[in-house]
């Protein structure tokens, strides 16, 4: 029997879901097994499973990680002392910034597509647009119809999805960004 690692080297959940982003980014979600996780990390896969029962949970914890961020852009952007046009505008702006900014966590984000990690990808993809359509509507000054929403948050999401790979960051299409976001918002707040 080996000896015991020493608690430095013990493994981590975050330890777990840093690896798991670095395959599920370079390969497809189906290319992914517990086992190489475990084995770039140096571990036996029993280890991972007394962390995540299976790879969608695993899966799901790093998209989990990548709504909070983005979550928490929205809140602090709609919590700012900004007048509320500005506030929208920079919700707006924000969310291309991050998409364009964490690329690859953007495609796991809104973009794998696999029977298993749907539904639960889904539900978090949900709850962040349900974040995002609140903290517009507290914001602006006149109701807005929530298919009006809707259809700014996917005119946002082209916009990162037509972008993406073509840029390496936000600066990159900072200008292009800033004239969709306008437009955007003169459709919605007309």
């Amino acid at each position: 029997m080996s000896p015991r690692k020493p608690a430095s080297e013990e493994l981590t959940r975050e330890m777990i879901l840093k690896e798991a982003r670095t395959q599920f980014v370079e390969k497809d979600f189906q290319k992914v097994s517990m086992r190489n996780i475990a084995k770039q990390l140096g571990c036996s896969h029993g280890a991972i499973y007394y962390h995540f029962k299976n790879k969608a949970e695993l899966f799901y914890g790093i998209v989990e990680e990548d709504f909070a961020t983005l979550n928490k852009l929205v809140e602090e952007v709609a919590q700012s002392t900004d007048d509320d046009e500005t506030k929208i505008y920079m919700i707006f702006l924000r969310f291309i910034e991050f998409g364009l900014n964490n690329q690859s966590q953007y495609e796991i984000m809104f973009m794998t597509r696999n029977s298993e990690v749907d539904s639960l990808n889904q539900q978090a993809a949900y709850a962040s647009y349900q974040l995002f359509a609140k903290k517009v509507q507290s914001v602006a000054n006149k109701q807005l119809a929530i298919k009006d929403i809707w259809s700014a948050f996917i005119a946002l999401h082209g916009f990162v999805s037509y972008y993406r790979g073509y840029v390496t960051s936000f600066e990159e299409a900072k200008l292009p960004a800033e004239g969709h976001v306008n437009f955007v918002l003169k459709g919605l707040l007309s």
